[in-house]
């Protein structure tokens, strides 16, 4: 296990306003979600439930399935009456954005029975968070820059993971930049343990599932003396007692590279000639019903104090109309947006995505 020297924080925070975890999104068709066709059928499933409460219609029908699809359990008349509604105001939200000329598309997916607000406090990071980085460290070069870059092809970006409902984004954001340093300097994948920071991380002022910079978690893990394997000190979604063992380190951190608030170039060149870099960003209403294309925003500011979620740049790119963006590594699972991951539009610092570095 060798040392990283740069546990990159380059932490750009992104503000978007949605959550913290996960869900593919696709469009409300009858042939994706609505998996019985008939009322007879439907009754003779555990789904006749709904029609019984909540009348028999294609709406109905179509909650059905999304229920049946992503193993949704409700445990009241009255849970199931709510989620029924805002299930169907999410559809309307969908159906009315992608009829719109937007860059990027919205879909039914796992979070479509969740309010925002339910859904920004199972998993997004709750209070202000304060970065560290006001002025960075990271020294622009001068050369040129490739016009695109995708850290995914050169095999050192770790797989999807999911959060689940915890505000535990910072975890994941640090893991998967210490994952890619790792593999980068030895060739060796090696996953690393969220809960770990989750639980051990709080004298670095992060607070477990209600959020932390990964800036704080790079500065506690180099403090430490390394991080647990994933392996070792699995992940459950829970704050829980520190079971931190030197013995099942996986890597180490030796040094932090910042880049300045705001300063997206300096953090376009950190990932076209370092590696991925932690960022975070505010995530808003539309944002976890996030389906493909780049992802901008009105709704969402540009400075740090209002920063919820932090994620992993692993690139950059621009689309068929020569919009740049970033490409963005979720941690809500594989099946949310493009495979667990967004792009977002760079050079407006989009949702404050260059503000917290």
């Amino acid at each position: 296990m060798a040392p990283i020297r740069h546990g990159l924080w380059v932490a750009l925070c992104v503000l978007s306003a949605v959550a913290v975890c996960q869900g593919r999104g696709l469009p409300l068709l009858e042939a994706e979600i609505a998996m019985v066709t008939d009322l007879e059928a439907l009754a003779s499933t555990s789904a006749g439930l709904f029609t019984e409460i909540l009348g028999h219609s294609r709406d109905v029908l179509h909650f059905a399935g999304f229920a049946a699809k992503y193993k949704k359990e409700y445990k009241t008349v009255e849970e199931l009456k709510h989620r029924f509604v805002t299930f169907l105001e999410s559809v309307k939200l969908v159906e009315t954005h992608n009829k719109g000329q937007h860059s990027y598309s919205l879909a039914v997916n796992e979070f479509a029975d969740m309010t925002f607000e339910e859904f920004r406090d199972s998993r997004l990071m709750k209070g202000e968070q304060n970065c560290s980085a006001t002025v960075g460290n990271h020294v622009l070069t001068g050369e040129s820059l490739p016009k695109t870059k995708d850290w995914r092809e050169e095999g050192i970006v770790s797989q999807v993971k999911n959060q689940a409902s915890c505000g535990s984004c910072w975890t994941f954001s640090t893991t998967g930049a210490l994952e890619a340093a790792h593999a980068q300097a030895t060739g060796k994948m090696v996953l690393l343990s969220e809960q770990q920071l989750v639980d051990c991380a709080g004298e670095f002022n992060n607070f477990g599932c209600g959020g932390g910079l990964p800036s704080q978690a790079f500065e506690y893990i180099r403090y430490n003396g390394g991080i647990d394997t994933e392996d070792s000190y699995p992940y459950n979604a829970k704050d829980s007692q520190c079971r931190f063992h030197k013995n099942t380190i996986g890597a180490q951190v030796w040094d932090v590279v910042n880049i300045t608030e705001g300063a997206e170039t300096q953090l376009k060149h950190a990932i076209a000639t370092m590696r991925p870099v932690s960022v975070a960003f505010e995530v808003v209403h539309d944002f976890r019903l996030y389906n493909g294309g780049v992802y901008t925003s009105l709704n969402c500011h540009t400075g740090p104090q209002t920063v919820n979620h932090a994620v992993l740049a692993v690139g950059y790119g621009e689309d068929e109309n020569g919009v740049p963006y970033w490409i963005i590594k979720n941690s809500w699972g594989a099946d949310w947006g493009m495979n667990g991951y967004f792009n977002m539009e760079m050079g407006k610092n989009m949702c404050g995505e260059s503000s917290l570095m």
